[in-house]
């Protein structure tokens, strides 16, 4: 079985939708007879080809890009203008059987293309921001998109979504569609608990792009509060975006600059040792598909205090290993966030039962069932026996 993927990112390039494929890869690569294409963003100005590993190739075309954790406009639009092409001459030389689009834009705009000039058939996998209304910058661009996103998902031989949340955000738009969940996984292996000293300032992690959707200025309002009430607290932010130098202008607005480290872009290799070194972490978004950072945290032990969006009913037991509070509900926020600052025992309890709820999201898991889609969808190819479950 042939399977050509489409994504207009992977790591290091882009944010949570290459970290997920890139989990997936790694997972699906030496299954019998499946051989994986990924078609990709270059970071440089020139073409690459890489063997990722046996069976698995990545074809990386260049957009120029200016960012690498977000991609503009123009580098999505030279994604799929130089990715259809390059698609068209791998399927001509070794035809695949099926395609995967990542994202319903651009990704699945180039499944679409190559479906009605090929008859390929693919699935597209929501990655968020690709759901009409789902995020508040794109609000503009939602009116034009959304008819081509719901043609996109219309001739979709399947839609997967990570969790009912989003599910549900589809069916407002497209009822009729017949929606498969996948949900996001986690590596316990590579992320730890650390103890929670009895002393010290509370250390309070969120780990996500600096940007206004991800709602770090009311993290940064919150901790002014607290430090207001007599707390000591401390705040790292990590990862970058275009919201960073007014996010560090206003924690020195409020004058709680030492206490809010900004920690930029760290990999992936280094990213648990920040997780472990945090008591509780935060993620204040207006909206999310299933957070990978969120997963990442509660398998390290941590207490989780989220915005109640897509996802955060699969992974939050309120009381439990964390709370979900309203998007801007400063007063909910501040107050959860006090409560283990008072009670540090209390965070103990919700980051041991935090780590016990993340071992039910196993990327071996999702790839499994990814496997079994695909089974599905081309069942003609020789290599895979669908009634048999292969081991990834």
């Amino acid at each position: 079985m042939r399977i050509l993927m489409l994504n207009n990112e992977f790591p290091p390039l882009g944010g949570g939708t290459g970290t997920v494929n890139r989990a997936i890869l790694e997972r699906l690569a030496g299954a019998p007879g499946l051989e994986l294409d990924l078609v990709t963003s270059a970071l440089g100005r020139r073409a690459e080809q890489e063997t990722f590993a046996p069976g698995v190739r990545i074809f990386k075309t260049p957009v120029n890009n200016r960012n690498i954790h977000h991609s503009s406009n123009r580098e999505l639009l030279t994604y799929a203008a130089r990715a259809l092409p390059l698609a068209l001459r791998l399927h001509q030389a070794a035809p695949y059987d099926l395609a995967f689009a990542w994202s319903a834009v651009p990704a699945g705009g180039v499944a679409l293309a190559l479906r009605r000039l090929t008859g390929l058939p693919y699935l597209v996998r929501v990655c968020g921001p690709d759901i009409p209304g789902f995020e508040q910058r794109y609000g503009p661009l939602y009116p034009v998109l959304t008819p081509v996103i719901k043609a996109i998902w219309r001739d979709a031989d399947r839609v997967v979504a990570k969790c009912q949340g989003e599910a549900d955000m589809i069916r407002a738009i497209s009822p009729d569609l017949t929606i498969d969940l996948i949900a996001n996984g986690v590596d316990l292996s590579a992320f730890y608990p650390a103890p929670i000293a009895d002393g010290g300032p509370l250390r309070v992690i969120c780990v996500a792009r600096l940007i206004e959707r991800k709602g770090q200025a009311h993290l940064i309002e919150a901790l002014r509060r607290l430090v207001a009430f007599g707390h000591d607290l401390r705040l790292e932010l990590v990862g970058e975006g275009d919201a960073r130098a007014a996010y560090e202008d206003l924690a020195q607005r409020l004058g709680i600059a030492e206490q809010v480290t900004f920690a930029g872009y760290v990999p992936r290799e280094r990213i648990a040792a920040h997780y472990a070194s945090a008591h509780v972490f935060v993620l204040p978004s207006y909206n999310e598909g299933m957070s990978v950072a969120t997963l990442e945290a509660m398998a390290s032990g941590l207490p989780v205090v989220v915005t109640r969006t897509g996802g955060a009913a699969e992974l939050v037991a309120e009381g439990v290993n964390g709370w979900t509070f309203a998007w801007g509900d400063m007063d909910a926020l501040t107050g959860h966030l006090r409560r283990l600052a008072a009670d540090r025992d209390l965070a103990r309890r919700m980051g041991a039962a935090s780590r016990a709820r993340a071992a039910a999201f196993s990327w071996d898991a999702a790839a499994q069932h990814y496997l079994e889609l695909f089974q599905t969808l081309a069942p003609r190819a020789a290599g895979i026996e669908t009634q048999e479950k292969v081991e990834v």
